[in-house]
């Protein structure tokens, strides 16, 4: 049977294109909602019932949107990182703990990583700073624009009708090749970004080695394939929301990544999906997390496995966290990256074709809304 489009149909598609329009023009962001004063969210952030629903289901029981508490019952690993450049033995303890984590999670705590609390406590306080400052001293930066170097935003990428908001915003800064020019920084948070940064870039020499060895390769195996060596970071604010129980702070979604490091403050919210179930992922203080993004997943042939994850909307304060985000050099867009030839056998054959960062990344976007798996159409 023809289906016709009726007056109606027109009538919403029209609301639908004014409502994102308003706010992108705003250029204030859901911050920028918040301070309006809003009791009722625009419809772009609302899921549909039935995801609405799914995800109610697959949520612990004892989850609520306030304080993220947890069931007790199945906690991330955590990964102590004390004495492994001198006591081999304890070496080889963090890299079982890897192996076991990244092959059964996707997600682990790191501590002993080097990273002072001060710094991480900064670049929170930073990421707070910069969203809650007046509208005026950030709306140019608002772009939705990715290849900006740095960019406020909320809506990312192409947005179409069924497509779902985020009830979060973000201050992104790419990073090509690991170089980070603090003059471009905005001068709110510079100096906590530029000394993030830093550290960041010395854990991206160390975690390879460690993952290499955690596959049974040799120590230097992901650094050769060049496999982070460009970082984006996201400063992303989650302001509270009136109707909390309609929208997310972060869409459930997994990491186009080979490595995801994250700070998160002491709000909770996080959560990953874990044995059918969403599990919280606590803050525990001086930790940071680490998660596997599809590329990981991909050029390890799934012995590692990239987690999808969410954030829970809140309807009391804010939650802030800071993710950093490991990519291929600029020089490596278009190079094929495949499952690692010395992890094939013929009981263990690739399983994925070879595809460049630039063409996985082009596929995800198109996807990501559509909550379908990105890694499932580069599968043999």
């Amino acid at each position: 049977m023809e289906h016709h489009i009726n007056e109606d149909d027109d009538s919403l598609r029209h609301d639908w294109a004014q409502e994102v329009k308003a706010f992108e023009e705003s250029r204030g962001g859901v911050k920028g909602l918040v301070d309006s004063g809003v009791t009722r969210i625009p419809k772009f952030f609302i899921q549909s019932p039935a995801a609405a629903a799914q995800q109610s289901l697959l949520s612990t029981s004892t989850v609520n949107n306030v304080n993220g508490i947890n069931d007790g019952l199945l906690q991330i690993p955590c990964v102590d990182l004390q004495g492994i450049e001198t006591d081999g033995a304890r070496r080889k303890e963090a890299v079982d703990e890897i192996r076991r984590a990244a092959e059964t999670w996707g997600f682990f705590r790191i501590t002993s990583h080097g990273v002072p609390i001060s710094v991480m406590d900064g670049i929170l306080e930073a990421t707070r700073r910069f969203h809650e400052q007046p509208k005026e001293d950030k709306m140019h930066l608002y772009s939705a624009d990715g290849r900006q170097s740095v960019r406020f935003y909320t809506i990312n990428g192409t947005f179409q009708e069924n497509h779902v908001a985020s009830w979060r915003d973000a201050l992104g800064f790419n990073f090509p090749d690991g170089v980070v020019d603090s003059q471009a920084l905005p001068l709110v948070c510079r100096k906590e970004v530029s000394e993030y940064m830093k550290h960041m870039i010395k854990l991206r020499d160390v975690l390879p080695e460690l993952l290499s060895e955690a596959l049974g390769l040799s120590s230097d195996h992901l650094a050769r394939i060049e496999c982070m060596e460009s970082e984006h970071l996201s400063c992303l604010y989650y302001p509270p929301c009136p109707e909390p129980n309609l929208t997310l702070g972060l869409l459930k979604h997994s990491d186009t990544t080979f490595l995801t490091i994250v700070v998160q403050d002491d709000k909770g919210g996080l959560q990953v999906f874990h044995q059918d179930q969403w599990v919280n992922v606590l803050p525990v203080p001086g930790a940071l997390l680490a998660n596997i993004g599809d590329l990981m997943q991909l050029i390890t042939n799934d012995k590692f496995k990239s987690a999808e994850h969410r954030v829970l909307a809140r309807c009391v304060g804010s939650r802030v966290s800071t993710a950093c985000f490991f990519f291929p050099s600029s020089s490596h867009l278009f190079k094929p990256y495949g499952p690692i030839k010395e992890l094939l056998s013929e009981t263990n054959p690739p399983l994925y074709r070879e595809v460049s960062n630039m063409e996985y990344t082009t596929a995800y976007q198109k996807n990501v809304r559509h909550r379908t798996s990105t890694l499932a159409l580069f599968k043999l």
